[in-house]
């Protein structure tokens, strides 16, 4: 049925205006610009409306600005390359800006400038979860001719969003300049696997450094998704929509029956040799609702774990040591992704569990050149300051400063719990005993004597460091049956209040 036989009623015929009106908005879908759309798919990718349509519950969008045209003289293009509006994920309400690839590549333009600041001061006003469709390849220097151009408070405007509501940012294609620096802005940033992103395009690069690249040379999404610029990697646009409502879903309260992994296997996750290593994502795994995990970042600072998942229902945020790489020794960009992670937690009011198992941070001369001395800090700062519960649980190892970071009782953790194989010291016990029986070991000529009495006394350490010697000397709160640990948890998280709800900001969250 066409607008036109749609719209008339009793009245009769329609007026000339509206059948105007009528026919622009028409002539913005994508079934009357097939040529345009044809050759979107033809790239492989999806239209922006298509995104939209992908992201948003099936009826419930509000467009905004789609009769928009180019400032420039001469120039058209339907809503000047950027559909956005209000609409529903999952039922609750967001605002959604989608940039065009097939209305001049997408490019920001003096009239989509606008648009899009409007969009995000009205998600600013009712604090709605914006969700940024970032396909495009920077300015439009046409737009460079547009009288009384002199700067758009868009990335200003957007900015201001950090903490005070949810925002993801998709790269279905290419985000170049403007766009990357969107992607940059959101709490979340997900890519396709064929995506590339820079702060300049190939033009820009050329002119700059006299080098032709291609945009997939200049920033592919493997690099990024290393560099910890992107959050989540994705197969295509299917995955990355289903991606972001699940993320999105954290931040919203369900009432759907929590199922659970059995719990007895638990209790085998950590060897019983100290020095084999294990992946604590099946432990993170294990204590989920059954599902409900996504990790955040996990090609980098991969000496950690950062993940949101459910536990009986209630969101909760994980951060992990990984025995998997440096046997859980925490490096920086370990420290810097948990900072952040603990950021974003604690600007929405979502309670932290630590899962420690660390042999405590990095040392040595190469360690000292990455800044660990600032990023160590910039983690034990975050959770410091945090004002969300921490649930502390350990697992093994927990040694040193990287234990006193990871959740001990100076942190004030609403409970502090240990598994059977947690072991304690204010350092590496080995080193330790090198330190506390110095003199008896200098005085030891023999070196294989020497080294066997600093065996034993490393064993004499170690015995009075077990999960159950400390938990004697309280220094837990209790140590518990790994099949244990998920009521809990779940048992604690019952007694924190539910936050308020907030009318400002609570606080920003740092871009990286």
């Amino acid at each position: 049925m066409t607008a036109d036989n749609a719209m008339t009623g009793e009245m009769g015929e329609l007026r000339e205006a509206l059948r105007e009106v009528l026919k622009a908005r028409a002539a913005t879908r994508d079934d009357a610009r097939r040529t345009a759309v044809d050759k979107q798919h033809a790239r492989g990718r999806w239209t922006a409306r298509e995104g939209v349509a992908g992201m948003l519950d099936e009826g419930s969008f509000v467009e905004y600005g789609g009769l928009a045209k180019p400032a420039t003289e001469g120039m058209s293009g339907a809503a000047d390359g950027l559909v956005m509006g209000t609409g529903k994920v999952g039922g609750r309400s967001v605002a959604m800006v989608a940039y065009d690839y097939t209305v001049y590549a997408g490019t920001q333009s003096a009239v989509n400038h606008s648009k899009i600041s409007r969009m995000f001061e009205l998600a600013e006003q009712q604090r709605l979860p914006v969700i940024c469709w970032l396909d495009g390849g920077g300015a439009r220097p046409h737009d460079m001719f547009v009288p009384n151009r002199l700067g758009s408070p868009t990335f200003v405007t957007f900015s201001r969003l950090s903490g005070l509501a949810p925002t993801v940012g998709i790269v279905p294609g290419r985000a170049f300049a403007g766009h990357a620096n969107l992607a940059g802005l959101c709490d979340v940033a997900i890519a396709t696997k064929n995506a590339s992103m820079g702060m300049a395009g190939p033009p820009l690069v050329e002119a700059a450094l006299g080098v032709k690249l291609t945009p997939e040379e200049i920033g592919p999404a493997e690099v990024h998704y290393r560099s910890g610029a992107i959050d989540l990697l994705a197969e295509n646009e299917t995955e990355a929509c289903a991606l972001a409502k699940k993320y999105l879903s954290f931040f919203n309260d369900t009432t759907e029956p929590a199922k659970a992994p059995d719990q007895t296997r638990l209790r085998e996750m950590v060897p019983e040799s100290p020095r084999r290593a294990y992946d604590v994502r099946k432990v993170i795994e294990g204590l989920a609702d059954t599902g409900s995990m996504l990790e955040l970042k996990p090609a980098f600072g991969r000496a950690m774990v950062t993940a949101l998942l459910r536990m009986g229902g209630r969101t909760v945020g994980v951060v992990a040591n990984q025995p998997m790489f440096l046997a859980g020794a925490m490096d920086g960009p370990a420290c810097d992704k948990s900072a952040r992670f603990v950021q974003l937690c604690d600007a929405y009011d979502i309670p932290i569990l630590l899962l420690c198992d660390t042999p405590g941070l990095m040392v040595g001369p190469e360690m000292e050149k990455t800044c660990l001395v600032r990023r160590s800090a910039r983690l034990l700062s975050a959770l410091s300051n945090a004002t969300v519960p921490l649930m502390t649980l350990v697992l093994r190892k927990a040694y040193g400063l990287g234990y006193y970071i990871m959740g001990s009782r100076p942190l004030t953790p609403a409970i502090l719990l240990a598994w059977p194989t947690a072991e304690f010291g204010g350092m590496g016990l080995e080193g330790a005993a090198s330190i506390i029986f110095q003199k008896e070991l200098a005085a030891i000529d023999d070196a294989g004597d020497r080294a066997a009495a600093h065996r034993a006394y490393t064993e004499e350490l170690k015995a009075y460091n077990t999960a159950l010697r400390v938990g004697e000397r309280f220094g837990f709160d209790d140590v518990i049956d790994p099949a244990e640990t998920r009521d809990t948890l779940i048992r604690t998280l019952e007694t924190f209040p539910r936050p308020p709800e907030r009318r400002g900001k609570k606080r920003t969250i740092d871009p990286i």
